[in-house]
């Protein structure tokens, strides 16, 4: 690294290169407090169920998929062979983002974006992705808001019990069973009823890298625990080194002091915190005086335009590069792209920290014959610049080569809707 970028991080506590080892220790210590009942950063909340053991054939379900900023819908039917078939798509907004929301109208207006399926199958899947205790006969019980939703009231709600009321008063039939789950829980059931031909795996893990940040494994049945799919709730987990950059994007957010590896990790925060570095090091010299001014007015930036420098440095499309066509020398172009790869690099460092650290508890990935499968999901996983490739090859060195581990990262179209639907089809069972 540029020996003034390198200390240009130091002064602002920014550490890229975070220790794999060390953070999947305190991970693991964080994730089996939480099983035993003890304070833990993750919430590790069993979701009672598991994969299905034989293929879902000649059934029907509505699906919802709420999460970010979009609230997607449609209806999934199986036919004999168990081939799925999605209809009926429609895509909105997530109700909150906008502005607040009510109990009320948080669920009156999921009823009305719900109106094109009225009465289409008795029972639906809904992948929540947000924080929630999951009961015993499936519903979820709202532990908080990410992601910036603003519906305070809702919290402590069980969702599908007021979903249904809510769908009741705009006229629908009464449903036999609303299944609630978190789209890390919806990716693994993807992975495990959709394995790869000719391959048979030791168990599933679940990885959301998108907005958010999440992941879900299954817990084997030790000590007099049942074995079901946990979901960690890995974005909570809170100790991280913090940078100058992290605290400031942090206290412009809803909920300060929350979520710190999310808002170290997904797409939601990259795009802010690249926004800070760069005006903080346009502040204090880091690049030519002419950028310097320049750059210093850049006051948002996204993950996708962030990204787009570091796929295209020297193409103008995008905000940092147009600014630097226009003043900046070769120092500063690669001063740039150092500060901007440095914030995904921590991201994917941390990323596969986590995928280790759920390997290593579901007890699994032993035989390289059959290893844990990881269903990966999140636009920031697959679109930005080498996460994905990175993550993979920390996999390989601190997984697979240090702790004897294996694992295979698969990916499948539709994952977060067909995992719905098999839940909410199984739990209807």
């Amino acid at each position: 690294m540029n020996r003034a970028v390198s200390s240009f991080f130091a002064k602002h506590s920014f550490v890229p290169h975070i220790d794999i080892d060390t953070v999947v220790d305190a991970l693991l210590y964080d994730m089996r407090s939480g099983l035993a009942g003890l304070p833990s950063d993750e919430d590790m909340i069993p979701t009672w169920c598991n994969p299905p053991e034989k293929r879902i054939t000649g059934r029907s379900v509505i699906v919802i998929d709420a999460g970010g900023t979009n609230f997607r819908s449609c209806l999934v039917t199986f036919d004999g062979q168990g081939q799925a078939q999605i209809s009926s798509l429609e895509k909105t907004r997530m109700p909150g983002v906008e502005k607040e929301l009510g109990r009320t109208e948080f669920f009156d207006q999921i009823a009305a974006n719900l109106e094109h399926l009225k009465n289409k199958a008795d029972c639906i899947g809904f992948c929540f992705s947000y924080p929630m205790q999951i009961t015993e006969d499936g519903d979820g019980v709202l532990i908080g808001f990410s992601k910036e939703v603003k519906a305070p009231e809702v919290v402590g709600s069980r969702i599908g019990e007021c979903l249904g009321q809510a769908l009741e008063r705009h006229g629908w039939n009464k449903l036999r069973r609303i299944t609630l789950l978190n789209d890390t829980v919806a990716a693994l059931l993807a992975g495990a009823a959709l394995p790869d031909p000719g391959m048979r795996y030791s168990s599933y893990i679940g990885l959301i890298l998108g907005t958010g940040l999440n992941s879900a494994y299954i817990q084997p049945a030790v000590e007099g625990r049942r074995k079901q799919i946990v979901v960690c709730e890995s974005g909570k987990f809170g100790h991280v080194v913090r940078s100058d950059f992290d605290a400031e994007v942090d206290g412009a957010t809803v909920r300060p002091d929350e979520f710190l590896m999310e808002k170290q990790c997904s797409g939601a925060y990259l795009g802010p915190l690249a926004a800070v570095v760069v005006r903080r090091a346009a502040s204090e010299g880091l690049f030519t005086p002419a950028l310097c001014k320049k750059l210093e007015s850049v006051e948002k930036l996204t993950l996708m335009e962030a990204d787009a420098f570091l796929h295209a440095p020297y193409c103008t499309d995008s905000v940092l590069g147009a600014c630097c066509a226009e003043c900046a020398d070769d120092e500063d172009y690669d001063r740039m792209f150092q500060l901007l790869d440095a914030l995904v690099e921590r991201s994917a460092r941390y990323t596969a920290s986590m995928l280790i650290a759920a390997v290593i508890q579901s007890g699994e990935g032993r035989s390289a014959a059959a290893p844990v499968c990881i269903l990966c999901n999140g636009t920031t996983f697959y679109k930005t610049y080498k996460i994905r490739d990175r993550v993979a090859g920390y996999l390989d060195e601190y997984l697979k080569r240090r702790r004897n581990r294996h694992y295979q990262l698969v990916s499948r179209d539709n994952d977060i809707t067909l995992g719905s639907a098999i839940a909410g089809l199984t739990g209807a069972e």
